[in-house]
């Protein structure tokens, strides 16, 4: 019996699939590593001391109660609308929109009422307007 040699074929690897898998590879840790750096500002506030500052003799002030009354100088507006803020604001001014503006809100005041003070007074043409806080309380 007389058997026919096989060719010997050239043995090589296929690098085929073994690209595939360093690619997907390459891909799991680019898609898994974050590249932001969390960064962290560090701020060093201004420290100030000084007296309490007078109060000027004349200005206004609008206080606003925790339910969103308002009342300006003291005089209890019936309603809360910007319209109605307009009008007393420019009966406590005379029209002297220079003069000094306070909004007093109480802390759990609704935030629209706080707008809508500001906004009549912007609208009129108020340029001194401050909001009154109090200093914290130290335990």
């Amino acid at each position: 019996m007389k058997f026919r040699r096989q060719r010997n074929e050239e043995v090589s690897v296929n690098l085929t699939p073994l690209i595939d898998v360093v690619f997907l590879l390459l891909i799991f840790f680019m898609v898994s590593t974050t590249f932001t750096r969390e960064t962290q500002l560090t701020i060093d506030l201004p420290e100030a001391t000084g007296k309490k500052v007078p109060t000027l003799q004349r200005q206004i002030e609008i206080a606003i109660n925790k339910g969103g009354h308002i009342t300006v100088n003291g005089d209890h507006l019936v309603s809360g609308g910007l319209q109605s803020i307009k009008q007393a604001l420019i009966q406590a001014s005379q029209g002297n929109t220079q003069l000094p503006l306070a909004i007093t809100a109480d802390a759990t005041t609704p935030h629209q009422a706080v707008v809508t003070a500001m906004a009549a007074a912007g609208e009129l043409g108020f340029s001194h307007l401050s909001i009154t806080t109090q200093e914290p309380v130290s335990q």
